[in-house]
């Protein structure tokens, strides 16, 4: 098994413990009400939600997709930090085991935030992940962090 890390860094005008609440906490209903057109559901299929838990995303029939499992592995609420891994769904494909995820929302001298985030693809075999397929995965989720991050500007009081 091979592993491609990539980490990525930008800033929020959220603060950290408004993004985290809304894209990590209560993602499984924020998320297919502010991307109906590609995502169907989230559901908790093991736990509580929190670490340990399963969680199924349910795309929606035009997508390239079917569903991703993720296992939360981490979840610290006090320092904005969720760690899973992505371990069943067709977006794993033939040649992906696994990806896993580390994402932690700093604090930014302004109020706002900065948020990094670590990618570990976990390959089957010799395969290598290529480039392209990498920029895929982190435009996806940059689009997903922006479309929370203009919900919560044109909405302030919500996750407050």
């Amino acid at each position: 098994m091979g592993v491609t890390s990539i980490t990525q860094e930008f800033l929020c005008p959220i603060a950290p413990a408004r993004m985290f609440k809304a894209l990590i906490i209560d993602s499984k209903n924020l998320i297919p009400k502010l991307l109906p057109q590609f995502i169907a559901s989230v559901d908790v299929t093991q736990g509580d939600g929190g670490a340990g838990s399963i969680e199924q995303v349910n795309f929606t029939e035009g997508s390239h997709f079917r569903y991703v499992k993720h296992r939360i592995d981490e979840l610290d609420v006090e320092n904005f930090v969720c760690k899973y891994t992505m371990i069943e769904g067709d977006a794993l494909g033939e040649k992906l085991e696994s990806i896993a995820y580390e994402v932690k929302f700093e604090a930014a001298s302004d109020g706002s935030s900065i948020c990094k985030m670590t990618s570990k693809y976990n390959t089957i075999g010799e395969f290598e992940v290529k480039e392209e397929e990498i920029i895929a995965g982190k435009n996806s989720a940059i689009g997903i962090y922006k479309v929370v991050e203009a919900y919560l500007l044109e909405n302030p009081n919500v996750y407050s």
